[in-house]
C-alpha cells in the first residue's frame, strides 16, 4: 500500500517523534509505501528513517522553494511547481492518508483531503493520528460540525481517528483487506 503522511517538518521532542518513528517502523515492515512531502528535516526525516531502516519506499513530493531540504536517499523524488500541485499529486500518488501532528500546513493539507473525499472526488481512506491529544480540539470541532448539520455525511464516513499508531495502520490494512 502506498500511504501519504500529512506531517510536521519541525524538530519536536519524543512526545511526537517516539510515536512517528513507531508508525514509520510498522509501515516498513508492513512493505508498504511512504508517500511524503519529501524533506529531509525535523518530523518528516524522522518518519522516512523509520520506513527506509525498515525495508519500506520513500516516494517523496517536495516544492520548488523546499528542494535544498528534499532527501537524497529517497526511491523518487518529484519537485512540484507550488503547493497546491504538491498536494494534488500527494494524494494522487498514495492508496489512503495519515494525518500526523503538524502546523498550518499539515491543517490545510488534511482539511483539503476530507473536503475532497466529503464531495465524493476521493474514497480513500484517511485516519487522523491524534497523537498525546494533538488533535483532540480538532475532533470536538468536527463532531460540532457533524452535530449541527455542517456535514452532508457522518464524520466517520470521513475520517477515522486513531490514538495509536498500530490502530492506524490496522485500520488502513483492514480497509484493503491485506490484515
Amino acid at each position: 500500500m502506498k500511504i501519504c503522511v500529512f506531517l510536521s517538518a519541525a524538530d519536536l521532542d519524543d512526545r511526537y517523534t517516539r510515536p512517528a518513528r513507531e508508525f514509520a517502523e510498522l509501515l516498513g515492515k508492513g512493505g508498504h509505501t511512504l508517500v511524503w512531502g519529501g524533506s529531509d528535516v525535523g518530523l518528516m526525516k524522522v518518519v522516512a528513517d523509520g520506513v527506509q531502516e525498515a525495508g519500506g519506499r520513500l516516494v517523496g513530493i517536495s516544492v520548488g522553494f523546499l528542494a535544498a531540504k528534499a532527501r537524497a536517499g529517497a526511491d523518487e523524488m518529484v519537485i512540484a511547481r507550488d503547493l497546491a500541485e504538491r498536494k494534488a499529486l500527494l494524494v494522487e500518488r498514495a492508496d489512503a492518508v495519515v494525518i500526523m501532528v503538524g502546523g498550518t500546513g499539515t491543517l490545510d493539507e488534511a482539511t483539503e483531503i476530507l473536503e475532497l473525499k466529503k464531495h465524493g472526488h476521493t474514497d480513500k481512506p484517511v485516519v487522523l493520528l491524534n497523537t498525546a491529544g494533538f488533535y483532540d480540539g480538532l475532533k470536538e470541532q468536527f463532531r460540532r460540525m457533524e452535530d449541527e448539520g455542517f456535514l452532508p455525511c457522518p464524520l466517520t464516513d470521513l475520517v477515522f481517528f486513531a490514538e495509536e499508531p498500530v490502530g492506524a495502520l490496522a485500520y488502513l490494512e483492514e480497509s484493503f483487506g491485506t490484515v
